[in-house]
């Protein structure tokens, strides 16, 4: 059915890779189409000129995608704008979606309501179309959708909430993306859309017909960054709790009909960008508060009946760029005072009352007064005068080379080589800056285009950016030229691994640069050769293919008979020293590793999603070897362990590995994707945990800050992950090595426990295990089982606590010869607020407004680290306790993370990843003893 639907889409569509052609699009590889055991899961066709409309056709997608278990069909045809007409509600059928990327392109009509079914859908991208009607209520179903994008489009009417039999996007809790902007929305924007349940990051609601005031439940998303409510019809006073929104970095309320007091945005000291013209806020004096946002870059109150005279400091914070206050009623003399922001390049001053200005030498500032009274007697200083272009221009420079002159279409890259770019442009609808002729900016956005490009194995040699303009959306516009690595010219594959990493927003922009959309161009260098060069040289072609094909066949036919010859002698060796040699992958046959989900991946295609190992895919180093971040066929980001040559084991040790890791599965354990045998390899494949370990969070070496409830969250999902394993695993696992390294933080800040190398399987009925060897790391290790060589599940228990101390006093275990179980105990005084400890204690929890949950905390890690094992809680008890401790500081324990470390990012830096083992794993041949250790 699904080979029937492609061909039958194939036959409506023009323009189809030239390649499309016989019945099997998986056995001939159709560019474009992913197939996965023989089954088309994928559809990516980006830049390529399709024409043509989607028939209901594609329900016979669907019917083959339920048969194939854990895959997910991802469509993606944007910048297609021949690709017209309506979307067929059989778009419903299509079960296994997860992805719906149209951008681009010229779909019309209705969004179909059947969209709502599709369940496992996590990006909706239908912008820049020209669909109309209402946003379908229905889309509230989708339950796991993280990214709403109906941007740029021709819809109208309400936005739909739910109330009670009718579903709405108040029920989209998982999403963190509202792109809405630009259309023809209009009534009140409900209260019932936001609560303090949504994790949005993104609210864009620009340019559209939206009336009533804004609700006082947006204070309640304090996730937010970006809110883009301008260009509307909005009225009333803004809600006095908006400076709740502390993480907001961007704030966009121009042009609507907001009354009363200008609103006090005191706290809010992410702001960057300001916009709050034309509006009919009550006259004032020049709020204080404005020199307060020390984050500010861009300050714009054009027309908000401000009046008074500016104070110095308000052109103090460090990264201040542009300040707008145009057609308001300040007085007296401007004076920007000696301390202005370096960065500062812009003061706009038309129409006020300004009279006198204090000048200083060497101001490389424009300012303009044109229309105040001090140029209102014929002055013709600079200042009274309204420059020609005040827009600076940016354009990448070449690397080190000079440019060439080029033939035909070709154009010169950064690196100075001739070839066809894939172009287009990037549009930025929210940056937080505004000096568009800041070379760093657009150069860390060049370098983290070209990283992602590169980590994800795509054949990029360079990139130019050019011609940075504001348009009247004030959104920002980039003119973005991908030049091919290897070839003048990329082939259909490459268009389209590039531009599905830009539609589908693989590729992160730096920090400051807000939510993006890119428009590619259609390509037409396939091949590097135009229509009519083709057409001249195709009877070579054939004529060198036939000759070829020839030769081919004999060489074919010896090296066959050879190999058959071959085959014999080496399939008896294999089989006695290779446990995988007789392995089918798809049977579970005796003798064969009985694994459970995890897959064996053949080396090349490891190989193929690292780049070749490139080092510039390296995520981390260790004893055992390398860790890699790789990008598989089904876009599943993994990390890869592959053991350094000379350090490997042996195949039957190999195998017994990763039988036991596949057995691990719970949301709160790193999990195996698959491992690779092969070649002389030995590689381990895990999903990739994003923010990297808890130990990195709590150094500050990530960037990421964690507050007493989001720690608390993160000792809950490590209590319960190490709990699955002592308690749930069929057989139990003992760890052996809990510690903050082997605590992962993945997107949501969630907890995942990693690093099996030196884990036990506990015996029944008997949990005991007595070993010859002690391993461990230093500070977490369990004196109890030092000294009686037995590990048990407490041993698991005492390293937990250990933790705990951690996650109290971000502290190592062991610092400067003192032990952290020991200066606790010795500092602690029970009978004084949060046990004295105030001094040991982050100073993040030492603020924190729960002490008792602080003290119940200490009460829990201490029990945890008795000496006696009998004596400490079970991991399912401390899982008890933990819970009980977050509904003490006024958190449920039941309810998922809503903590996001995306407003930290920017922050982050390269770091050893936690997937390599560096768990310091020895025997202890000296006195390990935690007394030793003690404060002197």
């Amino acid at each position: 059915m699904a080979v029937v639907a492609l061909k039958a889409l194939k036959d409506i569509w023009k323009n189809v890779p030239p390649n499309w052609v016989g019945t099997d699009p998986c056995g001939n590889a159709w560019d474009g189409i992913s197939c996965s055991n023989n089954r088309v899961v994928s559809i990516t066709l980006v830049s390529v000129n399709l024409s043509g409309q989607l028939s209901s056709d594609i329900e016979g997608l669907s019917e083959l995608q339920t048969l194939i278990s854990d895959e997910c069909s991802d469509r993606d045809l944007s910048y297609n704008k021949g690709l017209t007409g309506p979307l067929p509600s059989a778009i419903g059928n299509l079960k296994k979606l997860s992805s719906l990327i149209l951008v681009g392109c010229g779909f019309s009509g209705p969004i179909p309501p059947s969209i709502g079914s599709l369940q496992e859908l996590v990006y909706l991208s239908l912008n820049s179309n020209n669909f109309v009607g209402e946003i379908p209520p229905s889309i509230g179903n989708l339950s796991n959708l993280y990214w709403l994008d109906l941007a740029d489009n021709k819809l109208s009417g309400i936005i739909p909430v739910s109330n009670g039999s009718t579903p709405g996007l108040d029920m989209l809790v998982n999403a963190k993306h509202f792109h809405f902007g630009r259309n023809q929305f209009s009534g009140e924007i409900p209260s019932q859309l936001f609560s303090s349940s949504l994790i949005l990051i993104h609210l864009l609601l620009e340019n559209n017909q939206l009336s009533g005031s804004i609700p006082s439940t947006l204070g309640l998303v304090q996730t937010l960054e970006i809110v883009r409510l301008d260009k509307n019809s909005l009225s009333g006073s803004v809600p006095r709790n908006l400076n709740n929104l502390t993480s907001v970095q961007a704030l966009f309320l121009a042009n609507n009909d907001f009354t009363g007091p200008l609103p006090n945005l005191t706290g809010m000291n992410l702001l960057s960008y300001m916009d709050m013209s034309n509006n009919s806020f009550d006259p004032t004096d020049i709020p204080l508060w404005f020199s307060s946002l020390e984050s500010l870059t861009t300050l714009i109150m054009e027309n908000t009946h401000i009046r008074g005279q500016l104070p110095v400091s308000l052109f103090s914070p460090f990264q201040l760029q542009t300040v707008i206050l145009k057609n308001n009623r300040i007085n007296g003399t401007l004076n920007i005072g000696s301390t202005y922001s370096s960065q500062l390049q812009l003061i706009d001053l038309q129409n006020n009352l300004i009279d006198g200005f204090t000048q200083r030498a060497g101001y490389n500032v424009q300012i303009i007064l044109v229309n105040n009274p001090i140029c209102d007697e014929g002055g013709t200083e600079n200042y009274c005068n309204i420059p020609q272009n005040t827009t600076p221009s940016y354009s990448t420079p070449p690397r080190n080379c000079t440019p060439i002159s080029c033939s035909s279409d070709k154009i010169s890259s950064p690196t100075c080589k001739c070839a066809y770019p894939y172009t287009g442009t990037l549009v930025f609808r929210a940056p937080s800056f505004s000096n568009f002729g800041n070379s760093t900016v657009f150069a860390s956005l060049q370098q983290k285009m070209m990283d992602t490009f590169q980590s994800h194995g795509q054949p990029v040699d360079s990139v130019f950016l050019s011609n940075p303009v504001k348009n009247i959306y004030n959104y920002l516009e980039l003119n973005l030229q991908i030049f091919p690595s290897g070839h003048d010219f990329f082939n259909r594959t490459g268009i389209t691994g590039i531009g599905f990493m830009l539609s589908n927003q693989t590729f992160k922009p730096p920090p400051g640069f807000g939510p993006f959309y890119f428009i590619g161009n259609n390509y037409p260098y396939f091949a590097g050769l135009t229509s009519g060069s083709h057409k001249s040289s195709s009877t070579s072609v054939i004529i060198g293919a036939a000759v070829g094909g020839s030769i081919l066949v004999i060489l074919l036919l010896l090296a066959g008979v050879y190999a058959f010859c071959q085959k014999r002698r080496a399939e008896t060796a294999a089989k006695k020293s290779d446990p995988f040699a007789s392995w089918d992958p798809n049977t579970e046959s005796g003798g064969v590793p009985q694994l459970k989900g995890a897959r064996c991946f053949p080396f090349e295609e490891l190989k193929r999603c690292t780049n070749n190992f490139n080092e510039i895919n390296a995520i981390g180093t260790g004893g055992y070897g390398k860790v890699y971040r790789g990008t598989l066929p089904n876009r599943q980001v993994v990390a890869i362990k592959r053991a350094q040559h000379g350090s490997t084991q042996g195949g039957l040790e190999f195998k017994t590995e990763i039988e036991f890791l596949s057995r691990v599965h719970h949301k709160n354990v790193v999990s195996l994707v698959g491992f690779c045998f092969d070649q002389g390899e030995q590689m381990l494949v895990y999903e990739y945990i994003t923010n990297g370990s808890l130990k990195d969070s709590l150094m500050g070496i990530s960037g990421i800050s964690l507050d007493w409830m989001r720690r608390l969250r993160i000792a809950l999902g490590a209590a319960k992950g190490l709990h699955y394993l002592h308690d749930l695993a069929n057989p139990p696992i003992i760890h052996r090595d809990i510690k903050s390294n082997n605590i992962l933080l993945d997107e949501r800040l969630n907890a995942k426990v990693a690093d099996f190398g030196l884990s036990k399987l506990m015996g029944e009925p008997e949990k005991g295990h007595v070993t010859t060897q002690v391993k461990g790391t230093m500070g977490y290790l369990d004196p109890e089982y030092y000294m009686t060589l037995q590990l048990t599940e407490k041993s698991d228990v005492y390293s937990f606590g250990v933790l705990l101390f951690e996650l109290l006093t971000a502290r190592s275990p062991i610092e400067k010869g003192k032990y952290i179980v020991a200066v606790v105990k010795d500092a602690m005084d029970k009978t004084k607020d949060m046990y004295n400890l105030q001094a040991i204690l982050d100073p993040i929890v030492a603020s924190n407004m729960a002490p008792r949950s602080v003290e119940k905390f200490v009460d829990l890690a201490l029990r945890c680290v008795q000496e006696l094992g009998v004596d400490r809680p079970t991991m399912s008890e401390v899982v008890k306790e933990v819970e009980i401790i977050m509904e003490m500081a006024g958190l449920n324990p039941n309810a998922e993370s809503s903590s996001t470390s995306e407003s930290y990012e920017g922050k982050s830096k390269e770091f050893d990843h936690p997937y390599t083992n560096e768990s310091l794993d020895f025997a202890y041949s000296g006195v390990y003893s935690p007394a030793r250790l003690e404060p002197k």
